[in-house]
């Protein structure tokens, strides 16, 4: 959008929840991925005492996810108060 017409707070949130749900499509994919190594492979990382590091890692990802989607959830309602008014036209 130009100088001209500038974005409105409605369309800040829109680019935002956009950003905010691409990161939740990676944030879930990359968590599948992992767990799928951490469960192939666990036995081999706890004798190398390194599943405890990836455990947490997880345990962080599920947390930042959920903190994703609670915060899609609340910029959604935030977007439907913010959306401009539809005009209706008379027939």
């Amino acid at each position: 959008m130009s100088e001209e017409n500038p974005k409105t707070p409605f369309d800040h949130v829109n680019d935002t929840l956009s950003q905010l749900k691409e990161m939740r499509h990676y944030s879930k994919n990359n968590v599948e991925l992992l767990t799928t190594q951490w469960l192939m492979f666990d036995g081999e990382l706890s004798k190398l005492q390194q599943a405890g590091k990836v455990e947490q890692l997880m345990m962080k990802q599920s947390e930042f996810y959920d903190a994703l989607e609670t915060t899609i959830a609340e910029l959604e309602e935030v977007k439907t108060e913010l959306q401009p008014a539809v005009v209706e036209q008379a027939d």
